[in-house]
């Protein structure tokens, strides 16, 4: 990697750190920058924009839904990465960035011009690479992407109960319930 890239992926990783920590809602470039070591000069220069670097930083801070499931051969393997996809956003190295998308997701109803798109491409970029999970398990198109559906939205809709609550316990009680159901075999 060039030096130029280096730089850009080590303002990027200080990027979702500081989002995470600070949230978007209010961003400015200016002040970001200098909480980064740089200068809105220069965050321009790497990202072109605000919403270039939000989405380049939810992008880089989402689970690998992909990788995560890549193993999956059958319902129990399908239980097991589902476990793993939980651990990751409440305890694993998703725990903090997750935090950018639930802002994204929370401004996207008030401010669709803005974060609209970038909402329903993250959860689509999330949902999608379950949907030929489900299907190699013999499940049809229709049910595979309610199922996907299911388990990445409602295990999101659980953290960010988690963390708003923490009333783990609870939570943890309504994750194995919730991928029970999504990991069930077909109804007959």
């Amino acid at each position: 990697m060039s030096s130029r890239g280096d730089k850009r992926a080590e303002l990027l990783r200080k990027a979702v750190d500081h989002l995470a920590t600070h949230g978007i809602a209010d961003l400015s470039l200016a002040p970001m920058a200098e909480k980064l070591g740089t200068s809105k000069r220069m965050l321009l220069y790497y990202f072109g924009s605000r919403d270039v670097l939000i989405a380049e930083a939810i992008a880089a801070s989402r689970p690998d839904i992909s990788d995560l499931f890549h193993g999956v051969r059958d319902l129990d393997g399908l239980e097991r990465a589902a476990w793993a996809l939980w651990e990751a956003i409440t305890r694993g190295r998703q725990r903090r960035p997750i935090r950018i998308l639930f802002q994204v997701l929370s401004l996207a109803p008030t401010q669709p011009e803005r974060y609209a798109e970038l909402a329903a491409d993250t959860v689509t970029a999330m949902v999608e690479p379950l949907v030929p999970v489900y299907c190699r398990l013999g499940f049809d198109e229709h049910d595979a992407r309610a199922r996907a559906s299911l388990l990445i939205s409602g295990l999101r809709g659980l953290c960010l109960d988690q963390i708003v609550t923490g009333d783990t316990a609870r939570i943890e009680t309504a994750a194995g319930v919730l991928i029970q159901a999504a990991t069930a075999p077909m109804a007959s």
